[in-house]
């Protein structure tokens, strides 16, 4: 079982979506916290894209999202939406899947033209989901990251210091106790 888990929406490999995770994944991990990933790639794509939704190729990330405390959820921006894979994951959660769960949603995409998706894509699909404690989140632009030799890097470090406010924030409310 982890502390946090975490959801990459990203079809590709590397991406600056995945490497947010990954450095999300380092950070939680100093704070005492353990994570998980799961990846659009874990999955068998004709259950995907068919909906199998009883398919025992889900079974592992059900119980994965039933036992963290809180949830990571990352996408790179395409055509103003998160991806159609992150929604196919996201559909095969049961309703209220995210019921008493902290979720910071992030972001990537080519300008800050998208910055919204946040907002008005991603959210209200958690919402839907139960998520009643979702963090306000980080949007990304390409120029803002670059690829270097451990994956992507942070160019610009405003950025880094609202991820790591925000990852800051997920941490605490993880460790606060359980409501009962």
């Amino acid at each position: 079982m982890s502390d946090i888990l975490l959801i990459s929406g990203s079809p590709s490999t590397p991406s600056r979506s995945g490497a947010l995770l990954e450095y999300a994944a380092e950070r939680l991990g100093a704070e005492g916290l353990s994570t998980e990933q799961v990846t659009v790639h874990d999955y068998p794509a004709e259950d995907l894209i068919l909906g199998k939704y009883d398919s025992p190729a889900f079974e592992a990330t059900k119980l994965l999202v039933a036992e963290a405390r809180g949830l990571i959820v990352a996408t790179p921006v395409y055509k103003a939406a998160y991806t159609g894979a992150l929604k196919a994951v996201l559909d095969i959660l049961p309703h209220q899947a995210l019921r008493n769960k902290t979720v910071l949603p992030i972001a990537t995409g080519g300008s800050p033209a998208h910055l919204l998706v946040l907002d008005y894509a991603l959210k209200p699909v958690l919402g839907a989901l139960g998520a009643s404690d979702i963090l306000q989140g980080v949007y990304a632009t390409d120029g803002q990251l670059q690829l270097g030799r451990k994956g992507y890097l942070f160019v610009d470090e405003e950025l880094r210091e609202r991820f790591d406010r925000e990852l800051e924030s997920l941490a605490a409310k993880v460790k606060a106790p359980a409501f009962v």
